[in-house]
């Protein structure tokens, strides 16, 4: 007797254990999806509003030009975010010297350098949300299709060993059927694994940027001086190597 198999025929088949499975499997592939659409796309965002605010940070003449920005634009990336922090710690300090409070917060300084830490602790939360669910799938979906696998074998060689049909034909549909749940898992940890390495990449890049534009922060706000912008390491190398060349030169 020719029957159909496939997917569907593995379906109408299951019991309530592959189903429940089956709905897990298909709750991690629809969030890790939808997370890694939403994180991309804040991603490229955020890229692209951070490369604008440290153009114009570069090219402020003063602080007030600065804080001007944040307090027409916000703060919708992780430099100024940092930026307005750093501006709120000066604000405190001015009001508890008017003021003469008597709670000691410290030396302006340290201040300072905890309000920049804790805005980089804010902003590092926010980059890896959803990380953490992303690595959750990319490790257990294979596992958990390899467990449907596991019972929809024992499922069919069940029904096999009560209908005594036990012949080549009569066991590989069933089992190559079960075999489909660890397709399934394997299908949901692999994007949701090369999402999570990603994101995480693009995490440690952000957060290496912010934390040394923290030290460029502290100093302008500190001093009201602002250290040379970052250029290329190619670019200043060659630039070394040029300003070397033309002293050897003058010295001969």
């Amino acid at each position: 007797m020719n029957e159909s198999l496939g997917f569907a025929h593995f379906l109408s088949h299951t019991d309530g254990v592959a189903r429940v499975v089956l709905g897990l499997l298909l709750i991690g592939s629809v969030v890790s999806w939808y997370l890694v659409i939403s994180k991309g796309v804040h991603i490229v965002r955020m890229n692209r509003r951070s490369q604008r605010f440290l153009k114009i940070f570069w090219d402020a003449p003063n602080l007030e030009a600065v804080a001007s920005e944040i307090r027409n634009n916000g703060t919708p990336e992780p430099f100024s975010h940092l930026l307005h922090h750093g501006f709120t710690a000066l604000d405190h300090l001015g009001r508890r010297q008017e003021t003469s409070s008597l709670v000691d917060a410290g030396p302006p300084d340290e201040m300072l350098t905890r309000a920049l830490r804790r805005s980089i602790d804010e902003d590092k939360s926010r980059l890896e949300f959803g990380q953490t669910f992303l690595a959750t799938v990319a490790s257990s979906a294979p596992f958990v299709g390899l467990l449907g696998t596991v019972w929809g074998i024992y499922h069919a060689l069940m029904v096999i060993g009560m209908t005594g049909q036990s012949s080549l034909d009569k066991v590989a549909g069933p089992v190559g059927e079960a075999l489909i749940m660890t397709g399934i898992g394997l299908a949901v940890a692999i994007p949701a694994a090369i999402a999570y390495n990603s994101f995480a990449r693009a995490t440690r890049n952000t957060l290496a940027k912010l934390n040394s534009f923290a030290y460029d922060v502290h100093n302008f706000l500190a001093t009201g001086i602002k250290a040379s912008p970052p250029r290329d390491n190619a670019r200043a190398t060659s630039d070394k190597v040029a300003s070397l060349a033309r002293v050897q030169g003058g010295a001969r």
